[in-house]
């Protein structure tokens, strides 16, 4: 059975992570948070997994 991903829309992570959407952009061209990609023209989506795993290795 496969597993539902689910993926949050650029301002939807930035209001979890409590930053702007463009702290996300500038994060994901860094590699400091990878976005994925959805269409032709570069809508991010961000694994809500990777939210997380970004929130726990950042606040300790």
């Amino acid at each position: 059975m496969e597993k539902k991903i689910k993926l949050l829309r650029i301002r939807e992570a930035a209001e979890m992570l409590g930053v702007n959407p463009e702290t996300l952009r500038r994060w994901d061209r860094e590699g400091k948070l990878k976005a994925v990609k959805v269409s032709t023209r570069g809508d991010r989506r961000y694994k809500i997994d990777d939210i997380q795993k970004f929130i726990e290795k950042n606040t300790k």
